[in-house]
């Protein structure tokens, strides 16, 4: 894979050249951003996948949907259905997507609707809905909108800073366009990041003066979810279970199980497959079946016995957790785009 990669090197100077285009036509007003008159706050990043956006679309909702009718706007990524849909009970996860499935799933207060096209979307939610903010999901390559903050998040297993353009490396987007967020949040540290690794990482990163660098850890819950109830994970340290995955980076998760229990056999697929009846027998020979919450939307009520997740959700050191709360605060008050 590593040595395609380098072959593909041409191909990504390719890209690299279409991006700066479409960058500079956004730039310099050829093509139109527009903001609207509901605050925007948008959670994405530069690279292809795995910086725990799900999560952190959580841990905002968490944050905000007691003080503020929120909404939250997807893609839906490999969704079934097209245009515009506003989640309801009836929902399928083939319709929405796994991830915004998930969301909805937890939180059924909230406005949850999938919409490839940003603008429509919100302007579908501004009048279905009404809502004091919308949180868009996955968006920040998409500069047709406007938001009036921006979350860029990157892990810290691999910064934008150090990383590449697609297909050599994961950037879909140009390291510059990092200027338009206010928080860049560094996602997956080691639990004993220290302060010294902070400042490398600060210094490597070399935010502008309106930006704030937030680090945080992902914490996975020990008790194992399923459909008939919960087990500890410890239960299956004499156990020989599977793991399935269907993410964009595993890593993590298998680093925190081979650090729990003994034995488990993974079956690893791409992100947001949606799993067929050949895929559930192959994992199904083991008596216990573990795996994400999103990869669960799609395997309950398919027959899996002994189906369990495990939750996992972003705690940040230091004040991040109130920077983040300051700041959607600040431009739902303000209700100007950031830019």
């Amino acid at each position: 894979m590593q040595l395609l990669r380098k072959i593909a090197f041409p191909i990504s100077l390719i890209y690299a050249l279409v991006v700066y285009l479409r960058n500079i036509c956004y730039d310099t007003g050829i093509f139109k951003s527009t903001s609207f008159k509901t605050p925007t706050v948008c959670v994405g990043n530069l690279s292809v996948g795995g910086t725990g956006k799900t999560p952190m679309i959580e841990y905002i909702l968490q944050l905000v949907k007691d003080n503020y009718k929120t909404a939250v706007l997807s893609r839906g990524y490999r969704r079934k259905t097209k245009g515009f849909l506003l989640a309801n009970e009836l929902s399928k996860v083939e319709e929405l997507g796994d991830e915004p499935y998930q969301i909805y799933s937890k939180f059924k207060e909230v406005a949850l609707a999938v919409d490839g096209n940003r603008r429509n979307g919100i302007k579908n939610l501004e009048n279905k809905v009404n809502p004091d903010l919308i949180l868009l999901d996955d968006a920040f390559q998409h500069r047709k909108v406007k938001p009036s903050l921006s979350i860029l998040l990157t892990t810290y297993s691999n910064l934008y800073v150090k990383d590449w353009y697609l297909p050599t490396g994961d950037l879909r987007d140009s390291k510059k366009e990092a200027k338009r967020a206010a928080i860049i949040a560094v996602t997956k540290c080691p639990v004993d990041i220290t302060e010294t690794q902070k400042q490398n990482i600060i210094q490597s990163i070399d935010p502008m003066e309106h930006q704030k660098v937030l680090f945080s850890k992902l914490v996975y819950n020990d008790c194992l979810v399923g459909l008939e109830g919960e087990m500890m994970l410890s239960e299956l340290k004499e156990k020989h279970f599977s793991l399935v995955t269907a993410i964009a980076n595993p890593k993590p998760l298998i680093a925190y199980l081979e650090s729990s229990v003994n034995s488990f056999e993974h079956f690893e697929y791409t992100d947001h497959h949606f799993f067929n009846e050949n895929d559930i027998a192959r994992f199904s020979k083991n008596e216990f079946i573990v795996t994400t919450e999103k990869d669960f939307t799609k395997l309950k009520g398919r027959g899996c016995k002994n189906l369990f997740y495990l939750v996992v959700k972003h705690e940040f050191f230091d004040d991040g957790r109130e920077t983040i709360a300051e700041a959607i605060k600040n431009s739902i008050l303000n209700s100007q785009p950031f830019s």
